[in-house]
Parts: structure tokens; sequence; C-alpha cells
């Protein structure tokens, strides 16, 4: 398999497709793909091998979790190539080897990218999914993801207190963007409320000379798909 990324380009790297067995040494951030796609190789998808090269917009200071929608990306891909052209890679069963190839990730976050729908929210169960109807735009409302920055060990104290900033000039309610703790927040709020949310938090942080939080506005799109 050969392996490669446009934000690590001197890290590229050719890995024995190997789909038993401990794994090789890796660039670190090839281990994933190359779960995926040993993963892939034991359910019959590129197991001759593959060429994978990498391109991701987001960076880690926009405070969203990239790695399961990478892998979901990954997957449908590579299964695309391998199924046939009148039909549409199994979702269900890339989820099912998404979880046993990286039994730590967010399974959550893998069904989001596989099956969400434009203007509903997914609700996962264990006995599967539901939709409910989710379009802040159709009632005048934002979705905002808050992210804050700064020295990581202070992050989940500043992120308290930007919800609380923003709860009081407005916001009704905030929640994590995953499982893990991290450095953001998703915040719905009034869209008449969205500039003096946003002025209320930056006021509070250059009071105590902290960085000022980014915002970053969220449309409650569509699965993962192809680009024609």
């Amino acid at each position: 398999m050969r392996l490669s990324s446009l934000g690590h380009p001197a890290d590229s790297c050719d890995l024995p497709l190997s789909p038993a067995g401990p794994a090789p040494a890796a660039p670190a951030w090839a281990v994933r793909p190359y779960a995926v796609l040993r993963a892939l190789a034991r359910a019959g998808f590129g197991s001759g091998g593959t060429d994978l090269h990498l391109q991701g917009s987001l960076t880690a200071a926009a405070g969203l979790a990239t790695a399961e929608p990478a892998d979901c990306a990954v997957a449908l891909a590579v299964a695309d190539v391998h199924t046939r052209a009148d039909e549409e890679p199994d979702r269900e069963r890339l989820a099912r080897l998404l979880a046993r190839a990286l039994p730590d990730g967010d399974d959550a976050l893998r069904r989001a990218a596989l099956f969400a729908r434009p203007g509903e929210a997914l609700l996962t169960t264990p006995g599967g999914r539901r939709y409910v109807p989710f379009d802040p735009a159709a009632s005048q409302e934002r979705l905002v993801l808050l992210a804050v920055r700064g020295d990581p060990g202070k992050r989940a104290a500043e992120l308290a207190r930007a919800v609380a900033c923003a709860r009081r000039a407005g916001a009704l309610s905030a929640w994590p963007p995953g499982r893990r703790p991290g450095r953001s927040v998703l915040v719905l709020l009034p869209a008449a409320r969205l500039t003096a949310v946003r002025a209320s938090v930056a006021e509070e942080f250059r009071g105590r000379g902290r960085p000022v939080p980014r915002f970053l506005n969220i449309a409650v799109a569509g699965a993962a798909r192809r680009e024609e």
C-alpha cells in the first residue's frame, strides 16, 4: 500500500499489505488510514493493494474532530472503487467494519458522516438510528461552533466560561461535537442574537487578556458523498 498526505509531504510511505498480524511501523498520520485499508482488504476491498493520497482542509485549530470523518472518507472511496458501477457501497457494512478496525473511535461521529441527512438530527441508539427534524435556519436560529484557543491545559475551564457567557447573551443551548473532550462546543442561538453573543464572548476574553474564541458557522448537511 502506498500512502501519502498533502499535510505531511515528507512522510509518504509504502507499507506491506498484511491483513493479519501486527501492523508495521508507520508515520503517525498514516496509522489510522492503514488500519482502515487493512480492514477493507480483509473484507475484499483493495486486497491487491491501494494507492491513497489524503488532503484535509480542517486543522486542529478549528475545534472539530477529523479522524472519524477521514476514516469514513477512506472507506467509502476504496469501497466505491471495488463496488459495481450500478451499486452504492454498503454503508452499514462499512460502519461495522470501521467499528471493529478502530474500536477506540467515536462511533456516533462515524455514523453521522455515513448516514446524516440535511435538515435532520441523527439520533443513534443501541438498537439503531432515527431522525428528527432539525433545521435551525427554518426556525430563525443559527448553529455555530465555538472553539477556544490558548493553553491546552486550560481549555476545559475556558470553554465553560465561553459557554456561560454565550448563554447570558442569549444562546439557547450548547453541547460538545463528539464524545471526547476538546476545545469546542456547538451552540444553538437565535439568529438575531449572533452578533451579540460573539461580541459578549470576545469582550469577556479580551478583558482577561485571553485569545478570543473562534466562531464557525455550521450547516446541518447530508452524509459524506463523492463530489463529481
